[in-house]
Parts: structure tokens; sequence; C-alpha cells
């Protein structure tokens, strides 16, 4: 499942957001890529360890945590911690799969869902688009600042060579409480359902009493806590 999320930041936010990271320091990317991915990874990091950092961590965490699409379609389970990315001419990021599980605290996430949140204009960069394989096609997304594609930890992606430019965006991983991606799809189709009918029956009414009680129990039935 590949989603494109419009407006996870508003106008404001993003501007308040860009202001924020720009007094941020910037560290070598490779750092904290995996060892495959170390040798392919040619960009910079936020220190988000800082008091400014924390206040971007968690100003950013915040709106993607909320969004009800990503919410329905991910059934997030925990969020990782965040990273914010510049990519300058001359950088990018090679093929490869994020590692599998990723420390949080003193446990660790399996990571199910990779977003990136973009966070720079498109027509201010060349290059940079994060392209994803697919089912035997590969997916160029290139979006608006304050957008946002969810997609698969599974597959083989990379960023696209940056040629001019600076490329911005913010990047994180979701372990979802459903495991098994079939289920997940199902439970986004019945999710999906049951907002295209609020409005058009009664809460009440028995169709989507069933509805409600099979989203429960499918989730209560696949779900982990």
């Amino acid at each position: 499942m590949l989603l494109t999320l419009s407006d996870v930041l508003d106008r404001e936010e993003l501007d308040e957001t860009l202001k924020l990271i720009g007094g941020l320091g910037w560290r070598d990317g490779a750092e904290t890529a995996g060892g495959t991915a170390r040798a392919v990874k040619h960009n910079q990091q936020a220190d988000l360890t800082s008091r400014l950092g924390t206040q971007v961590q968690h100003k950013l965490k915040a709106r993607v945590e909320c969004h009800p699409v990503l919410r329905a379609a991910a059934q997030p389970r925990q969020f990782s911690k965040l990273i914010v990315s510049r990519t300058e001419a001359g950088g990018g990021y090679g093929h490869h799969v994020d590692n599998p599980f990723m420390p949080i605290g003193t446990s660790r996430l399996r990571t199910d869902f990779s977003f990136t949140l973009f966070l720079s204009e498109p027509d201010t960069y060349e290059g940079g688009e994060l392209e994803i394989e697919l089912a035997g096609m590969t997916q160029s997304v290139k979006l608006p600042p304050g957008s946002l594609v969810l997609y698969p930890s599974t597959t083989l992606h990379r960023v696209a060579p940056v040629t001019s430019g600076t490329r911005l965006a913010c990047v994180g991983w979701i372990e979802s409480a459903i495991p098994d991606a079939a289920v997940r799809e199902i439970l986004f189709d019945l999710e999906n359902l049951r907002s295209s009918l609020v409005g058009k029956l009664d809460l009440q009414s028995p169709e989507m009493l069933v509805l409600s009680k099979s989203i429960s129990n499918l989730t209560r039935r696949f779900g982990q806590s």
C-alpha cells in the first residue's frame, strides 16, 4: 500500500517549522545508516537532540500521528523518532531497504511503514525524487511541501540524486498494531466505507452497528496491544 496525503502541515505550520529547522545543526547522514545503506547515503541530518531539535521533533510528530487517513491505513502501534534530512546538489540516497527493527527507548520498533514528509517546494530543487519499487514498477514521488507519502518499509527505494537546489524532508517509521498487511488493507477499506456512510446512515442503524462491530472484531482478532 502506497498513499500520498496532502496538507499534513498547513502553510502556517510549514513556515513555522522551516524557521525552526533553520536554527538546527547538521551532521553526516551516513552516521545513522545500516551497513549496506551507509555506502549509498549522501545527505545531512539535523541534530534533533537539542532543545530546538526536540521542539521540531514534537511539532512534526504531532501532526503526522493525528492524521486520520494515516491512522486508518497504518493502524499505528508506535512511531519512531523522526529524522529531518537535507540533501544538496551531488547528494542522494541509493537503493536500500530500511532496517527491519529500529531502537525506540529501551525496546525496539518493527518497521512496517516508512514515510516521507516533504518540506521543500518541488521547483526549488532538481532531482531528489523518492523512487519506490512496487510490484515490477518504480513509483516516483515528489510532493508539495506539507504533503506525505506512506509506503511499505519492505520495499527497495532510493532518493534520486539532487542535481541543484536543496531537498528538505522529514522521515520516520511506523510499527503497525496489525502485522498482517492483507488484514490492514481490509480494515482500511472498511474504515473508508464507514467514513463514506457517515451522514447517510444513522450511527445506530443496523448497518453501521454491524460494520463497526466487524472492524472492532477484526482488530481484536489480528491486532497487537
